[in-house]
């Protein structure tokens, strides 16, 4: 025992930790006083210039024209904007109102589509749902709550409505997936956008599609009437993705953000909305290609969650609450839930796993959804009780939260707690999600003689990764080995703490990383968020190779035989590698030294000269 702890002594008096950043999103979503405040409930004045607005919107709704009206429009902080356009939007929500002469129908409001550069606080569109079949108002804004966790999702909130001075009622207010909405997750705004909903419209005739991302052939046209293009280009990319996902899926991962996509489809099966693509119908979302090349998925429309009002459509509601996650409600054909989730086995599959039951875990509480549904019904009670062309009454609004709602023959939906309650125990005891992951604890940078190594504690697990990008859109992590052998930087063997050699961290760009531990039946990620949240590391020799004001000098690169170090007197060399692994050292004193790299395999290195940096590449 005694001689363990001098072993343990030494080690640890020869590491020095590293502390790194978590990084997470969350910071991207509006402060309060935002306009998706979710404090905040605010009324909306829009005033049409023409008398006969209401015919004509209609009009170009069926026509699907996507022509709008010019308004004025007042906000209750006392802010009056001119000419901006409007039109109707949605789908059931629209024609079903419409068709009964109710007039609370969604709107979308375009704030500079007259007047360039005119916002609204600061967004330039607004998407008003009518809520039409929620009797609580709050299932889509409880549920994006969830999603944007773990991906990046539209805000939504309360919104009071009133059209040529009469009140139409309590709406929800949706955040638009436009270039403002780009810009802040994806830090451009210039990719490919894709509305994947079908061309057709609830209750018109014409041409019907699908937006399941099958394989309908080469051809462009062929998929018009399945999905909406929203950039001025874009129809080639997609067929593209299509393309390696229908028929050389080895290969998907080169053109879309797979983890993305698993968060998508585990969130939308934890809270149990089913009008997605791994649910009944594949549609409601959204395709941006970022710069990386990767088609990023982004959830729309998820008024149905927590069992909408799609409840009545199978012939046994309870496999609504109980279906399995790796399949969706009737998708098991459709080429994404093929390719990623169905089998639960896979490395895709596991990954998936973990997810749900981080979002379970942190997400699923039943006494955390009630409160923030109540904090929510609080605030919007008065302007429901007002609603006048609301089609629930207000028992509804209170009963809908923790009951199914039911009209025999006509309409039924969950509840939102009581489908926690039922969701979540299917889950728990669902064989799958049910294994034991390992655990992960302790994560940090650490440096071991000039080298930087990640170390983390991990239990129950037989191997782990570390997972690392430089990526500036956070993606394309790759894939490293981690050891508990006595070897590359770990210090004890099968000790339960896992070491890796931390790439990039030499002169080189900040790197961003996330362990991830396997064991024979499960997976866990640390951050668990991963890869939406990770850890950032920033070295302190890459802050000295930002440096101005010095005159050193590294050539010629390429260089297959020496570098010439102008401007430097003598020189203290250190030679890494890529990944920051220390090649060589050597001092020189002399003018303008020279230093031979010619036994240096092909490849970058990065010289550091008197605690400068500079990168070169070394060739035959």
């Amino acid at each position: 025992m005694k001689r363990l702890i001098l072993i343990i002594s030494i080690v640890l008096s020869s590491l020095s930790g590293i502390s790194q950043e978590l990084y997470t999103p969350q910071h991207l979503y509006d402060a309060p006083q935002g306009l998706m405040d979710l404090d905040s409930l605010r009324t909306i004045k829009i005033d049409f210039y023409e008398a006969n607005y209401h015919d004509t919107l209609v009009n170009n709704w069926i026509s699907d024209n996507g022509r709008r009206l010019p308004a004025a429009v007042h906000l209750s902080n006392g802010t009056t904007l001119d000419s901006v356009g409007v039109r109707y939007k949605g789908n059931s929500t629209f024609d079903i109102p419409n068709g009964s002469n109710n007039p609370k129908l969604p709107f979308n409001i375009d704030i500079n589509d007259y007047l360039a550069g005119q916002t609204l606080l600061d967004y330039k569109k607004l998407k008003l749902a009518n809520a039409m079949f929620d009797p609580t108002f709050s299932k889509e804004i409880t549920a994006y709550d969830v999603y944007r966790r773990y991906l990046p999702a539209p805000q939504a909130n309360f919104m009071k409505v009133e059209v040529q001075g009469n009140y139409l009622g309590l709406y929800v207010n949706t955040e638009s997936i436009d270039k403002k909405f780009l810009k802040k997750h994806f830090n451009e705004k210039s990719g490919v956008l894709f509305k994947c909903d079908p061309v057709q419209q609830f209750g018109q005739g014409g041409p019907t599609g699908n937006s399941d991302l099958a394989w309908l052939g080469s051809d462009t046209s062929l998929y018009y009437d399945h999905y909406k293009l929203k950039s001025e280009v874009g129809w080639g990319e997609l067929v593209h993705l299509i393309d390696v996902l229908n028929n050389n899926p080895a290969e998907l991962d080169s053109v879309l953000n797979i983890d993305r996509v698993l968060w998508a489809f585990a969130v939308n099966n934890v809270v149990s909305n089913h009008d997605a693509y791994n649910g009944l119908y594949q549609h409601n979302y959204y395709l941006y290609q970022s710069k990386d090349g990767l088609f990023q998925m982004i959830p729309w429309d998820v008024s149905e969650s927590f069992v909408g009002a799609l409840y009545n459509t199978p012939p046994d509601p309870s496999y609504l609450y109980e279906h399995d996650p790796f399949n969706g409600y009737n998708s098991t054909w459709t080429p994404l839930v093929q390719a990623l989730t169905s089998d639960p086995t896979s490395r895709y599959g596991k990954i998936y796993s973990a997810h749900i039951r981080t979002i379970m875990n942190e997400s699923l509480n039943v006494n955390e959804i009630g409160y923030f549904v109540d904090e929510m019904q609080i605030l919007g009670y008065d302007a429901a009780d007002d609603d006048p062309n609301k089609y629930f009454d207000m028992s509804a609004y209170s009963s809908n939260v923790d009951n199914e709602y039911i009209i025999p023959f006509v309409f039924a939906c969950g509840g939102i707690t009581s489908t926690v309650n039922l969701r979540k125990p299917y889950l728990e005891s669902h064989l799958e999600i049910a294994k034991i992951p390992p655990s992960i604890s302790g994560t940090e940078v650490i440096s071991v003689d000039e080298q930087y190594f990640v170390t983390t504690i991990i239990d129950n697990g037989l191997s782990a990764e570390l997972m690392t990008t430089t990526s500036v859109h956070n993606s394309k992590f790759i894939s490293q080995i981690m050891v508990d052998d006595g070897t590359n930087g770990d210090q004890l063997s099968n000790d339960g703490i896992f070491t890796a050699l931390l790439p990039y961290s030499i002169g080189g760009p900040q790197v961003k990383f996330y362990v991830r531990a396997e064991n024979s039946g499960a997976i866990q990620l640390d951050p668990q968020r991963a890869e939406y949240e990770f850890y950032l590391y920033d070295n302190t020799l890459s802050i000295k190779r930002k440096n101005e004001g010095n005159n050193l000098n590294v050539f010629p690169s390429p260089t297959n035989s020496s570098l010439i170090l102008e401007g430097v007197t003598s020189a203290s060399c250190k030679i890494y590698n890529i990944y920051g692994a220390l090649i060589l050292a050597e001092s020189i004193k002399q003018s303008n030294p020279i230093l031979d790299v010619s036994n240096l395999p092909n490849g970058f290195y990065f010289v550091e000269v008197n605690g400068i940096i500079k990168k070169f590449q070394k060739i035959q």
